[in-house]
């Protein structure tokens, strides 16, 4: 993969009839693309971790549990799953979203974040004045999702990270440097970032991200 913007819809688009899965390649952490074209489904199943799905494109539900029971999911909103759930999916027009399997179940959890129940991200935090705001939605020893909040002014100078990560977009627009070289990003967008890239943030406004770190 190219580090310039993407959306998951370039990495993984939806096809007519079809359930395609991509794998995003980040390490330790299985972490996967999946769409589904309009109409079809995929057989709930369980996993014995907890596991993460962020909806990014389209329209379609989860089917969880031995009832069945349908749980819509929009674009931006997180699902968290704990181990043992039965989860299948549907789609109505097609819908894009990331799996994340955490296979290590030494991890914290933030308390907003209800299983089971579709999240907003871009709501779970706010703004502070003149500050980066910073929550982490999880963590463990190999991985961490956070999201960040920017006030007008704010920003991330350039700096590395000890691992592979994905940087998207949640509302409003910011400027990415990475190694030497500028991009503008959007709200859906993402961004990759190597371990040890050089990479910065710079807020064109208000700006908030989600951060998925992978550590190796």
């Amino acid at each position: 993969m190219n580090n310039t913007p993407f959306t998951i819809a370039q990495m993984r688009p939806i096809r007519d009839g079809m359930t395609v899965s991509r794998p995003a390649h980040l390490g330790a952490v299985p972490v996967t693309w999946f769409s589904l074209g309009a109409g079809t489904t995929i057989t709930p199943e369980s996993y014995d971790c907890t596991t993460l799905y962020i909806a990014a494109e389209g329209a379609g539900c989860f089917v969880l549990g031995g009832d069945a029971r349908p749980t819509p999911i929009c674009p931006g909103e997180l699902l968290v799953l704990p181990p043992k759930t039965l989860c299948g999916a549907v789609a109505d027009t097609g819908m894009i979203y990331t799996e994340i399997i955490l296979k290590k179940e030494n991890f914290t959890m933030n308390s907003l974040i209800k299983a089971g129940h579709p999240t907003a991200l871009k709501d779970l935090i706010s703004y502070e004045e003149g500050s980066i705001a910073n929550l982490d939605v999880v963590h463990a020893d190999n991985m961490k999702f956070v999201l960040m909040a920017f006030d007008e002014g704010t920003g991330l100078t350039p700096h590395r990270a000890p691992g592979n990560a994905i940087l998207t977009a949640l509302e409003g627009k910011a400027i990415i440097g990475y190694e030497g070289r500028d991009y503008e990003l959007n709200a859906g967008e993402s961004f990759r970032f190597d371990k040890n890239g050089l990479h910065s943030v710079t807020p064109q406004g208000k700006f908030k991200m989600s951060l998925l770190l992978v550590l190796e």
